[in-house]
C-alpha cells in the first residue's frame, strides 16, 4: 500500500513573520497528524526570505513537540553545510526527544547560493564531493563504531533512519549502493525521474537498514472544492518559482487571479518544466493524477507539498489530498 507524506518549506508569507510561519507549521504537522500522513519533513534553505526552516532540527524539534505520533524528519539537511558529528549529535538528541519517529534525508546540494554556502562553511573545499563519505561517517556515529575513536553523544545507538535525496542520478546511485531509501525531488526537478528510479531498482544493494528498494516521490498537490479556486491557490507558487528563476526570490506572495494566462510563453514554459509533478484541481482532479503518477513511478510513498497562501486553505488542500489518496490506495482498487 503507497504510503503519502507532507513536505513543508516553513513559508513566511508577504506581511507575516517568521515567528507566524513557525507556527503555522506546528499547525500544519498536527493537521497531517489528524489526516493520516506517514510523515511531516522540512527542507534545509538559507538566505532566502521566504522559508523558515534554515535551522532545521530546531523546527524539528518545535513539529515534534506540536505532534505524537507522526514522523518528523529533514528532507533533507545538505550535507557539505555540516560537519557529520554535528548532524550525528543534533539527530540524535531528536530521537531522545521523540523516540521512533524522526527521519534524517541527506542531500549534497548547498540550499543557497555560493555566497551563503561560504559563510555557512567559511570553506568550501570538499563540499559535495565528500558526500558518500559523509553519509558513511554519520551511520557510523549512530552505530557507535569504535573505529572512529569518537563517540556522539546524543546520536551513539540512535534509531534514525537515513535517506538519501536527489534530483539527479547520482543520488539514485549512492542510495542503491548504500542500501538506503531514496526521496526523489520531482516537485520541483522532474527530468531524471524515471531514469533515477530504474537506476536505483537495478542497483540496490540490501543493507542492515533496508533489504529491499523504496522509493519516495515529490509531488505537488493544489486541492480545492472547485477548479477555479485551486487554480487560484496554486498561484502564489507558480509566483514562488518564477521569482526564484528570474533572481526575485522573496515571501511568499497572495493568490492571483489568472496569474498563468497572464505570464509570457517563456515563463509558462519555466512552470511547465518544474511544476509537471503536480496537480490542480478538485478531489476528482487529485484522484486521476496521482493514480497516473503512481502507475508510472510504482513509488512506496509520495510526499506531497504546495506552498498556498492562506492557511486554510492550505489544509483544506492537504485534507483533500488525503481523500484522494485513500481513494485511490483502497483494496479493491489497489494499482
Amino acid at each position: 500500500m503507497t504510503r503519502f507524506s507532507l513536505l513543508d518549506l516553513v513559508p513566511v508569507r508577504e506581511g507575516d513573520s517568521i515567528a507566524t510561519a513557525l507556527a503555522n507549521t506546528a499547525d500544519l504537522a498536527a493537521h497531517a497528524e489528524r489526516l493520516g500522513y506517514q510523515r511531516f519533513w522540512v527542507a534545509e534553505h538559507h538566505g532566502m526570505a521566504g522559508i523558515a526552516s534554515a535551522a532545521t532540527s530546531v523546527v524539528l524539534a518545535h513539529i515534534g513537540q506540536a505532534t505524537s505520533t507522526i514522523r518528523i524528519g529533514a528532507g533533507g539537511i545538505m550535507l557539505p553545510n555540516h560537519a557529520p558529528l554535528l548532524i550525528a549529535e543534533q539527530f540524535g538528541t531528536l530521537d531522545a526527544l521523540f523516540p521512533g519517529r524522526v527521519d534524517l534525508g541527506l542531500g549534497r546540494a548547498p540550499g543557497s547560493d555560493q555566497r551563503v554556502a561560504q559563510a555557512i562553511r567559511r570553506t568550501l573545499v570538499g563540499g559535495a564531493d565528500n558526500f558518500p563519505r559523509d553519509v558513511m561517517e554519520i551511520q557510523a556515529y549512530f552505530a557507535a563504531d569504535d573505529r572512529l575513536g569518537i563517540q556522539a553523544t546524543p546520536g551513539a545507538g540512535a534509531n534514525v533512519p537515513l535517506w538519501i535525496l536527489g534530483s539527479s542520478l547520482y543520488g539514485a546511485q549512492l542510495a542503491a549502493a548504500l542500501g538506503l531509501p531514496y526521496a526523489f525531488a520531482s516537485h520541483f526537478a522532474p527530468a531524471a525521474l524515471d531514469e533515477a528510479i530504474e537506476i536505483y531498482r537495478r542497483d540496490f544493494r540490501p543493507s542492515a537498514q533496508l533489504k529491499e528498494p523504496y522509493v519516495m516521490a515529490g509531488y505537488n498537490v493544489f486541492a480545492a472544492d472547485s477548479m477555479a479556486d485551486a487554480q487560484l491557490l496554486a498561484s502564489s507558487m507558480q509566483q514562488a518559482f518564477v521569482r526564484l528563476r528570474t533572481g526575485q526570490p522573496g515571501k511568499l506572495q497572495p493568490p492571483v487571479a489568472d496569474y498563468y494566462d497572464m505570464l509570457p510563453p517563456q515563463a509558462q514554459a519555466i512552470l511547465a518544466d518544474v511544476l509537471s509533478a503536480s496537480s490542480i484541481g478538485t478531489q476528482a482532479d487529485i484522484e486521476r493524477d496521482l493514480g497516473a503518477f503512481l502507475r508510472r513511478t510504482r513509488a512506496d510513498e509520495l510526499i506531497l507539498t504546495g506552498q498556498i497562501f492562506d492557511t486554510a486553505a492550505r489544509k483544506r488542500s492537504f485534507a483533500i489530498a488525503m481523500a484522494a489518496a485513500q481513494a485511490i490506495t483502497a483494496p479493491e482498487l489497489a494499482l
